[in-house]
């Protein structure tokens, strides 16, 4: 009982810090993850979504929706109905711009939520998907444990995450680039974007030196999920992971 107020406010605090990371940045937010990933968002996200199609789900939910960039390439691209879900107020009112605008609000529907504590019944979606959020959530494995609840028996479950290169050239690249130069590109554009550029790349690294891949892949493991994959890409900035949940 003693540990359950502390877990709480912990799970506050990295919503919190979420939220005040992205609230000032909706506008921006497709262009600025284009240039995090020195242009390789779209393509990390085409190899996730390219997952889920071949999956043929009538239903999708997607996680950490943000500005609906992720539900947009599904909705294109199957035939599903999807829910996108998201903790910051200011991102889905982009998103639900960006929906009506191209014409899916009949099949994409947006809601505000945590990850943690997703609003939905047992085995609800034929997929899910989630994008850059392990590393703002309190407890990674719980995370996944309730992500893996939602899905049906023999769901899918896709993920993209920033990864650190691995090869000690391309990581000192990584690290040059995320330290120097990403902070001071993104101070010649606004505030919101220089505290981003600054944070990313100390994030990033911090998160993996706490869950290394192997223990990500596990974690999904542990949640429920079979015959788990992982694609690292672009020489290590990025790394796509799905897997489908088990049957028994």
């Amino acid at each position: 009982m003693a540990g359950a107020p502390m877990a709480s406010r912990t799970v506050d605090n990295e919503n919190e810090f979420a939220r005040r990371i992205f609230s000032g940045l909706p506008r921006h937010y497709d262009v600025l993850a284009e240039m995090l990933s020195l242009g390789q968002n779209r393509r990390w996200r085409h190899a996730m979504v390219e997952q889920v199609v071949a999956a043929n789900p009538a239903t999708i939910l997607d996680v950490a929706t943000g500005t609906a960039g992720v539900a947009l390439d599904l909705a294109r691209r199957t035939q599903a109905t999807i829910t996108g879900i998201d903790l910051t107020e200011a991102m889905l009112q982009r998103a639900r711009e960006k929906v009506r605008a191209q014409g899916y609000a009949q099949r994409i529907s947006l809601q505000i939520g945590r990850a943690e504590e997703l609003p939905f019944p047992d085995s609800a979606f034929d997929a899910l998907t989630f994008t850059y959020l392990l590393r703002y959530v309190a407890d990674p494995a719980s995370t996944l444990r309730e992500l893996a609840r939602v899905l049906k028996p023999g769901g899918l479950m896709a993920s993209l995450e920033f990864y650190v290169p691995p090869h000690p050239f391309w990581h000192a690249c990584w690290w040059l680039y995320t330290r120097l130069a990403l902070p001071a590109a993104g101070r010649l554009v606004s505030p919101e974007w220089f505290r981003v550029g600054r944070f990313l790349g100390p994030n990033v690294s911090r998160h993996y030196r706490r869950y290394p891949l192997p223990w990500t892949v596990q974690a999904w493991k542990d949640a429920g999920m079979a015959d788990v994959q992982v694609r690292v890409m672009s020489l290590g900035g990025g790394v796509v992971i799905w897997g489908r949940k088990s049957d028994g």
